[in-house]
């Protein structure tokens, strides 16, 4: 999971746009207290859904789901199976 937690970090780096540098995250760190904003948040999923090849369910598009690199890395666990 740990390599995952690294490309996640990378694509939040290149389309989440916050105001820190998400080097600076932990995997706990929540995403929206760092700047994550909702329109971000839709570019952030579609950059995971392409760069993993899955296509987040309806049930998993929360706020919960995208709060941290942890979080975002269990749902696309879940998601690819």
């Amino acid at each position: 999971m740990q390599n995952q937690i690294t490309v996640i970090r990378e694509i939040i780096a290149r389309h989440g746009n916050l105001s820190i540098d998400v080097s600076s995250l932990s995997p706990d760190s929540n995403l929206y207290n760092a700047g994550l904003t909702s329109l971000a948040t839709v570019g952030v999923m579609l950059a995971l859904e392409d760069h993993f090849n899955i296509e987040f369910p309806e049930v998993s598009l929360s706020r919960k789901t995208f709060e941290s690199l942890d979080s975002i890395a269990e749902a696309v666990a879940g998601i690819s199976g």
